[in-house]
């Protein structure tokens, strides 16, 4: 789940939390979800017992095949992004590029390879500014 920024006695919070709260973090979690419901789950436990050892295999799958998940932006972060989309920034100097990217390598814990102004507009300015309008 990703982690909330904010006041947790807030009325966003509980929203915050009832959207995330049912993610799935890997393919373990979303093969739980339908086997409970199509009532597999319950049949499996009715057969071989509360220990099936379906909560193993679940860790293990979501272990294994884990889903892309970002991670929070940083306040200055976000507030760079929002100044760069809503005045609709179309020209980045090399030290904008870099701090974008910087970001990106961060929130998405990956490495920008090769060409770093060839795949900036299209991948990194891209996946971020689909990342905050999640905050929208």
């Amino acid at each position: 789940m990703t982690e909330f920024k904010g006041d947790k006695r807030s009325k966003e919070y509980k929203i915050w939390k009832a959207k995330h709260s049912s993610e799935s973090e890997g393919l373990g979690d979303t093969i739980q979800k339908i086997t409970k419901a199509t009532g597999i789950e319950k049949a499996v436990k009715f057969i071989a017992g509360e220990d099936c050892g379906c909560d193993k295999r679940q860790e293990k799958l979501n272990e294994i095949f884990r889903y892309d998940k970002p991670k929070c932006l940083e306040e200055d972060e976000y507030n760079l992004l929002r100044d760069s989309i809503e005045s609709k920034q179309n020209k980045f100097t090399a030290e904008d590029q870099k701090k974008f990217i910087s970001i990106f390598e961060r929130v998405f814990d990956t490495k920008v390879v090769g060409c770093s102004s060839c795949a900036f507009r299209s991948t990194v300015y891209e996946k971020l500014v689909k990342l905050y309008n999640t905050y929208k």
